[in-house]
């Protein structure tokens, strides 16, 4: 009897331990992407300097430059979460590394500010096809007790990924003989173990179910889920296909409002903010250098650390709605406070970007819970689409807006967008935790 319960229990235990290493695996290749976001951004700031010397750029071309990336995103987002919808989120999980493979690699190249734009561009293409599909996938494998923790992980690695760039560029810059494109082109090395461990992952049940496959759909889940309840949910899936049309109807237009501005009025401040730090930072007196910048991202990545712990026990609208609130707070005591002596300034500064980290962790767990599958492709293209309106356009004006408007103006204008986030969130953000992809998805349609 003991040798048959002994037998029983290894079985169960096999039977969870190759999900168990899956999961591991997608985390790491899911992550790693999100990383190279923050990488690619971070990377730019203590490099802008040389880069702006060397190719004699203006300031529009600069700006430009900083933003070419967030433009990128905004364009391959749609692209790829129809793409992703249409043909699998599988293959495109794949396209969208080489084409950043590509894309990186020419940044040793560059010799103009156009080819350099064009090819910050692309890269972006390729990170908005990331946020299209990656997310949607990883929703769809994921337990519902761990999911909000497990996407929540992707936003780590996009601040590790930013905060590490800019200590990295930073050193290399002030220390070294190394050119500023040798320092852009560096995210190349990550992309190819990233590319290289992508070959293999399977598709995503729910989008076979979806698709009809239903055969290869149950398949999938028996191999790579290792709860009964997430392999039945799966069976509850419709198989209508989607449109884009849908994002906007009766149904879904309160799931793409909520997600697109909620979005939008996280990431348009930090963007700015944290991509020219010193230079906002010097504004209030304050020489920043390497503390300035590091010491904001240092910030935002313990507020996603503190986010993805709390999120599948806290909830959802408690890490969403009171920390905007408190974020809209600060950046108006910022910029009413003009004679704030440069230490408060600092500190008022890294409250900012932790809270606001906080909150935005949402923004890669809302999407693939709120739109169900049909529509989670393009319903989380559209959103970070819309939400690189905000930071595209917030990096691209924050030079400006601080040399013509002044620097307090500038924060009380982004403390207008943080308020603005708060309100829509505080009237719509539903409550996901713990609740299947089905129940999600249908809770919060009208």
């Amino acid at each position: 009897m003991r040798d048959a319960k002994n037998a029983v229990g290894d079985q169960v235990h096999s039977s969870t331990a190759f999900p168990r290493r899956f999961m591991r695996r997608f985390v790491f290749v899911l992550a790693g992407g999100m990383f190279l976001d923050g990488y690619i951004l971070g990377i730019f700031g203590p490099v802008s300097h040389s880069m702006t010397t060397d190719l004699n750029l203006s300031a529009l071309w600069e700006g430009l430059i900083a933003a070419g990336p967030l433009f990128g995103i905004l364009a391959g987002s749609p692209l790829g979460g129809w793409a992703g919808d249409k043909f699998g989120r599988k293959p495109l999980f794949l396209i969208d590394m080489c084409l950043f493979v590509a894309a990186s690699a020419a940044q040793f190249f560059v010799h103009s500010p156009e080819l350099l734009f064009a090819v910050r561009f692309a890269m972006g293409v390729a990170i908005g096809v990331e946020y299209s599909v990656g997310w949607p996938l990883m929703s769809e494998f994921a337990p519902a007790r761990l999911r909000g923790r497990l996407l929540g992980v992707t936003l780590i690695a996009w601040y590790a990924g930013f905060m590490i760039a800019f200590l990295f560029g930073y050193l290399l810059e002030e220390f070294t003989a190394v050119d500023w494109r040798a320092i852009l082109g560096s995210s190349t090395a990550i992309a190819v173990v990233l590319l290289v461990f992508r070959v293999g992952l399977p598709e995503s049940p729910r989008w076979l179910w979806n698709q009809g496959r239903r055969d290869e759909a149950m398949a999938v889940a028996h191999k790579y889920m290792e709860s009964p309840q997430e392999m039945a949910d799966v069976q509850h899936e419709d198989t209508t296909p989607g449109t884009f049309s849908m994002l906007f109807s009766r149904q879904y237009w309160r799931s793409t409002l909520f997600v697109s501005m909620f979005w939008f009025c996280a990431v348009a401040p930090y963007f700015a903010i944290a991509t020219f730090a010193d230079s906002v930072l010097s504004g209030y007196g304050f020489d920043a250098g390497l503390t300035g910048g590091v010491g904001l991202s240092a910030a935002a990545l313990f507020g996603v650390v503190f986010a993805v712990l709390l999120v599948d026990k806290a909830g959802r609208r408690a890490l969403t709605v009171p920390p905007q609130w408190a974020a809209a707070v600060v950046l108006a005591v910022i910029g009413i406070w003009g004679g704030a002596p440069p230490a408060i300034v600092l500190v008022l500064f890294l409250v900012f970007s932790f809270v606001n980290a906080v909150y935005a962790t949402l923004t890669g767990i809302y999407p693939g819970e709120v739109f169900p599958t049909e529509i989670r492709g393009i319903g989380t293209g559209f959103g970070a689409a819309f939400s690189r309106i905000g930071a595209g356009l917030g990096t691209f004006l924050l030079p400006w807006s601080v040399a013509n408007l002044g620097t307090a103006t500038t924060m009380l204008i982004a403390s207008g967008v943080a308020f603005v986030g708060a309100g829509l969130s505080q009237w719509l953000a539903p409550e996901t935790k713990g609740k299947s992809l089905t129940e999600t998805a249908a809770g919060f349609a009208h």
